[in-house]
């Protein structure tokens, strides 16, 4: 949640890289922005709301150094107020922070009683004046920001500018931040694409260290202020890959982009001809169960995970991380516990790791960000090659992890069908990329977009899709929309159906588990439901449907990747009828980064 950026060393222009900044940060929050420039005097401009109210009222700030932040609401509401830089009593220092301090209630107290007066409900309001108080006993600008540091319980990463200071001072504990090595100038943010267009070249930021940027240099330094000799890392991505590139919104853009970003995943890692899986980081991995841990659209990619682990004979599951962290469930010592995560920096799956670690458990990251804290404290890291996701709502990070799944069970517990899955996944891409030049899900949109609610079923591989579909159409929407295996219908939720509740019910193939949800669509159909069917035509099920999605006809553990682009598909459109705010919906925010 929320981002920061920070830039030293483009006096001239080091506003329009602050607010270029804030651009490319805004998935991760967007209920307020603001910026902080020093130039001998400290100038703040924060607004309430996306970043086009700040670009209207920042005038022409100037200054060689500046910090900058886009909220996700937290302590207090979207207001001008609570928006970040914040700042000290005497307007000299301002500090953006991503997190939450525990213990600010304590510390505020302390402060006000001490004569310090506070103008925010934010738990980051506090910082400011802790530097404030060791700058007033003349101590210097950096021996105040590590001893205010010193006093923060909780998460946080944090930057800090002074009135009469040419540098930038930030530090990270179980919150992201690196740095970007330029040229002439360093640069700060919570994620790379805050300044991909001005360096790929980033240092990553562990928890307890320190850095201080200044014109055209940087140093990272421990808790006790031995500098530190860090690696300079090449990012992959290009700023074309963050930009819109003329689709109307990020997330249609993403959508589209899944062919190639299947291609990444599958590249180098499969042997069409031997049915055979290489994947460097997973030599040698053989454990006698799985445990999952993910949420959100991760969690879904999950279950498909475990079911499919399964199915090849390894025993498997998934939890949702929040849960898992407080409460683990029990394993044995040749166990492997993957954390699926897109960004890498998810806090609860975080502590959901730490606890395996914790534990003398091996764990995998399963994520999309070369360099993040989950790849560092991870023991293996299988990398899921989706390139950048601006859009809040997943969508290409989804079939990408589902890929991942199918590289990580083949390496696992080599099924006998194995070259037909490999087969099946390098057709993949081209089968996505067919459906999309297809599909019907824009009209199917036109049909349901006042639907009541909706309601998603499928069985076996279909139902994390399901709720996944679910879970889409919730997020961009703001419709009621809830998934379910298809056979649990009828036990509850199919009071719930009507003629105004359209039901989508995936089914591929002609299996047991296609027929029974065959018979699930009857029961449906007989409530007056409207339905639509997600299928391959296999079976009959397109008979009982007032609607017909299709997809190409496939392996049953790829089926679910183009059932789920046709989901996303209608969500999509539904949500651009409503005229939704589709790649930035409200209350959400991109990586999660509190518990």
């Amino acid at each position: 949640m929320c981002g920061i950026i920070g830039c030293a060393g483009r006096s001239e222009d080091t506003l329009d890289v602050l607010l270029s900044g804030l651009e490319g940060l805004e998935y991760r929050g967007y209920d307020s922005a603001g910026v902080a420039l020093a130039n001998g005097s400290l100038d703040v401009c924060k607004k309430q709301g996306e970043i086009a109210r700040l670009q209207q009222a920042v005038g022409g700030l100037r200054g060689p150094v500046g910090i900058g932040h886009t909220r996700w609401s937290t302590h207090g509401p979207p207001t001008d107020a609570n928006a970040h830089p914040h700042t000290d009593c005497t307007g000299d220092v301002a500090v953006v922070h991503n997190g939450i301090i525990e213990n600010y209630e304590e510390l505020k107290t302390e402060l006000r009683e001490r004569g310090h007066e506070f103008t925010s409900d934010t738990d980051s309001e506090v910082v400011p004046h802790l530097v404030e108080e060791r700058l007033a006993e003349g101590a210097s600008f950096e021996d105040a920001f590590r001893a205010a540091v010193a006093r923060l319980e909780g998460s946080y990463a944090l930057a800090a500018v002074t009135a009469d200071s040419e540098a930038i001072l930030a530090t990270r504990h179980d919150s992201p931040l690196v740095v970007g090595v330029g040229d002439d100038a360093a640069y700060l943010a919570s994620d790379v694409p805050a300044f991909l267009e001005y360096t790929d070249r980033v240092v990553y930021l562990e928890d307890g260290e320190f850095a201080r940027l200044e014109s055209g240099s940087w140093t990272v330094t421990d808790a006790e202020g031995r500098l530190l000799d860090k690696s300079i890392s090449r990012v992959e991505w290009d700023a074309e890959e963050t930009a819109k590139s003329g689709y109307d919104h990020y997330m249609l853009k993403e959508i589209h982009e899944q062919p190639r970003a299947l291609r990444k995943a599958l590249r180098g890692r499969v042997d069409e001809m031997t049915g055979s899986v290489d994947v460097e980081s997973l030599a040698g991995l053989s454990p006698s169960s799985v445990q999952f841990v993910a949420c959100g659209t991760s969690y879904h990619a999950a279950l498909y995970g475990a079911q499919l682990l399964r199915e090849e004979g390894v025993p498997a599951q998934a939890f949702l991380a929040s849960e898992y962290a407080t409460a683990p469930a029990p394993v044995d010592d040749d166990a492997l516990v993957v954390g699926v995560t897109q960004s890498g920096e998810t806090a609860d799956t975080l502590s959901a790791l730490r606890e395996a670690h914790r534990r003398d458990v091996e764990t995998l990251a399963m994520t999309n960000v070369v360099g993040s804290t989950a790849t560092r404290e991870c023991d293996r890291t299988l990398l899921i090659r989706a390139g950048p996701e601006i859009g809040v709502a997943a969508t290409k990070t989804f079939s990408s992890q589902v890929v991942a799944c199918n590289l990580l069970a083949s390496t696992v517990a080599r099924g006998e069908d194995a070259r037909e899955v490999v087969g099946a996944l390098r057709d993949l891409p081209g089968q996505v990329q067919e459906l999309l030049d297809d599909s019907r899900a824009e009209q199917v949109a036109d049909r349901f977009v006042d639907g009541a609610g909706y309601f998603f079923i499928g069985r076996g591989y279909h139902h994390p899709v399901a709720l996944e579909g679910a879970l889409k159409l919730k997020e961009i929407t703001y419709k009621h929309a809830e998934g379910f295996p298809a056979g649990e219908l009828k036990h509850g939720p199919l009071a719930l159906v009507t003629d105004e509740t359209p039901v989508f019910a995936l089914a591929t193939g002609d299996d047991e588990q296609a027929t029974k949800t065959v018979g699930n669509v009857k029961e449906v159909e007989a409530r007056d439901a409207p339905v639509v069917a997600v299928t391959d035509g296999v079976s009959d099920v397109g008979r009982y449907a007032d609607e017909v999605l299709r997809v190409p006809e496939t392996h049953p553990r790829v089926a679910p990747v183009l059932a789920n682009v046709q989901l996303q598909l209608v969500a999509y459109h539904v949500a651009n009828r409503l005229g939704r705010s589709i790649d930035k919906p409200r209350n959400l925010a991109k990586s999660v980064t509190v518990e």
